[in-house]
């Protein structure tokens, strides 16, 4: 994977003899402000801050912001959630926000090289970072087919997945009927459109399979356009973000409007942010609010360290990181209140469709009870067969719990595709808003997937071997790499895999990733050194707050979140979420054994580099002098 040796120095008078093994070869103060080390001294930049700032709030805000925080939210607490939803990311997000965004613009490199300069020992922790950004790259692609798929469908009129689709019954006989799928009826217009006809999904990740061909068709076409949008880099990436990462809150804010014109969205928002106080006991609520506050703001994955490598040596690198966090953090409650204000619309459409069934179901009953023939029977007989009839029409009728509305398909996939359609169908000018919803989805992993593939292009580029390679030829394979792997998520079983990849590629990884970014910093290369850094960048020290947080608390809450994962991965099998045609639901399954073998492989494929580089450093030269360097 590259060089993982110490950084060549170019100019011989910045090096010096030491004897400790964490001390830093830096340039004297005056020479750091006029003396730029080779290679950064060429590095591109962003043509101005705007460009920067959009798109780390392009990357740091994706499709988790939208389908994800609301249903953390009012799973957890509703407004009460929020408490422990921002003490962690005053303790945990921004202080790693922080460390990634000085560590990129001081040392001006990709994620393999800066923990290779800190120390030869901790190179494992930028390879781990580049695998896990690969891996990541590869299935996040999957859903922007899903997407286009679902935004070139947007133009049919009316919407594809409005009804239930109709076939004719008994073709031979005279009299024609129409009927729809069991499987539709018993679910609904959207969830058959989502299962049966864009994922054709099979009953089991052991079933066999088959190739979708239409999403592998969209999958190019989505890998087609992220290279057109990457190939020059930054230089290329950075002017797509004005629009990719601003377009995304045009819609938001048309939906708002929108959404508090529909009769109902009040209910969807006081749902929401209703506080219940007795959660914030449960432990689980502040793992939830940790590791959503972590995934959400993208630390660890190196393009936070990729992006500022290419920002003005004296960036104020804490402003940034507060501004970037807080921006995602707003996003993700203004994306909560926009989401639950069209749920509310949703309940309460499928509340009043309800209670009209359950109201017709009851009128039909007092109707066959008007017309049985009790003559001549015992009135205990007679009362027996009311009862009985009735407790059966009761039963047979549906339950209307608007709280089961609001909460059904709340997360991930479901919300998207099945709940938020669902949505949508009952709006006038339901085309539109379609078609600008999805393009929206669409922008948002645009730019999660841009800053993906920049932190693995950069971290490559900075290493020996790869140097000399194109950008636009190294963008190019990583997008056709990624693809072939795609493909073997776009079959009959391919969802079920994807589940696989999301759920295992990337969650403990990069959680032990961060661990290992605070130990490097604080205990390795010298807390005081790198306040020293950023003081030459910025003018000042960081305060002692976030020295404290760097060297204690913030790598003791990820060990506690990494600990408290593997913890509960460990009482149960790992299972996955099923669809079930003939019930026309989702079932919980257990991994198969070859799965349970594969998601090892995840897992350790990336961390095991870590450390992996460390031994090998340590048996290569056991008595070397360890040293650490950080160019001007």
């Amino acid at each position: 994977m590259g060089d993982l040796q110490l950084t060549t120095i170019k100019d011989a008078a910045d090096v010096q003899d030491v004897s400790s093994s964490r001390v830093a070869i830096i340039p004297e103060e005056k020479d750091r402000k006029t003396n730029v080390v080779g290679e950064a001294q060429e590095r591109p930049g962003w043509d101005n801050k705007m460009q920067f700032l959009l798109a780390a709030i392009g990357f740091a805000v994706g499709l988790g912001n939208i389908w994800r925080f609301p249903w953390l939210c009012q799973k957890n607490g509703g407004g009460a959630f929020l408490i422990p939803y921002f003490i962690m990311l005053i303790f945990e997000g921004i202080p790693i926000f922080f460390l990634e965004l000085s560590l990129g613009q001081r040392m001006r490199q990709g994620s393999i090289q800066v923990w290779s300069s800190i120390s030869p020992s901790l190179g494992g922790v930028g390879i781990a970072t580049t695998i896990v950004c690969i891996f990541v790259a590869c299935y996040y692609n999957i859903v922007m087919s899903w997407v286009l798929f679902y935004f070139v469908n947007s133009f049919q009129n009316p919407l594809p997945w409005k009804e239930c689709p109709k076939f004719v019954s008994h073709p031979a006989s005279n009299n024609t009927v129409f009927n729809s799928p069991k499987e539709c009826l018993k679910s609904s217009p959207t969830a058959y459109f989502f299962h049966r006809k864009t994922l054709l999904h099979a009953d089991s990740i052991e079933s066999t399979t088959a190739f979708n061909w239409k999403l592998a068709v969209a999958l190019a076409v989505a890998w087609v356009l992220v290279y057109l949008c990457v190939i020059r880099g930054i230089k290329s990436s950075g002017k797509v973000v004005y629009l990719t990462a601003t377009f995304p809150y045009v819609v938001l804010i048309a939906f708002f409007i929108r959404g508090l014109l529909l009769e109902g969205y009040d209910v969807g928002i006081k749902y929401l942010f209703t506080p219940k106080w007795e959660k914030l006991l449960d432990p689980l609520v502040w793992l939830d609010a940790a590791t959503q506050i972590f995934f959400s703001l993208g630390l660890a994955f190196g393009t936070i360290i990729a992006y500022a490598s290419y920002n003005p040596m004296h960036e104020n690198t804490l402003r940034d990181a507060v501004t970037i966090s807080l921006a995602n953090c707003m996003t993700s409650l203004f994306a909560s209140i926009v989401v639950f204000s069209i749920l509310g619309f949703r309940a309460s459409f499928m509340m009043a469709e309800c209670e009209e069934k359950r109201s017709l179901g009851m009128m039909n009953l007092n109707s066959t009870i008007q017309n049985m023939n009790f003559t001549a029977m015992p009135s205990d007989q007679k009362n027996s067969i009311i009862r009985n009839t009735t407790q059966a029409v009761i039963d047979a009728l549906p339950k209307c719990d608007i709280e089961k509305f609001l909460t059904e398909a709340a997360s991930g996939p479901g919300l998207a595709f099945i709940a938020f359609t669902d949505a949508i169908n009952q709006m006038p000018g339901s085309n539109f808003w379609s078609v600008i919803f999805f393009l929206m989805l669409f922008s948002l992993g645009l730019d999660s997937l841009f800053g993906a593939l920049e932190s693995i292009t950069t971290a490559l580029q900075d290493v020996m071997g790869f140097k000399n390679i194109r950008k636009e030829l190294l963008a190019g394979l990583l997008c056709i790499f990624s693809m072939c792997m795609g493909f073997s998520m776009v079959t009959t079983i391919g969802e079920y895999v994807l589940q696989m990849f999301d759920s295992f590629c990337a969650n403990l990884p990069l959680l032990f990733i961060a661990i290992m970014e605070c130990v490097g910093v604080c205990y390795i290369y010298g807390i005081d050194r790198f306040s020293e850094d950023i003081e030459f960048m910025t003018g000042r020290q960081p305060a002692m707050f976030w020295k404290v947080c760097w060297m204690f608390i913030t790598p003791v809450a990820m060990t506690t979140i990494l600990v408290s994962s593997i913890v509960l991965m460990s009482r149960g099998q790992a299972v996955y979420y099923a669809w079930n045609e003939g019930l026309a639901t989702y079932q919980v399954l257990p991994y198969p054994a070859w799965s349970v073998f594969i998601i090892v492989v995840l897992i350790l494929s990336s961390v095991i580099f870590i450390p992996g580089v460390a031994l090998l450093q340590y048996f290569r030269n056991p008595r070397s002098k360890r040293t650490a360097y950080i160019s001007s």
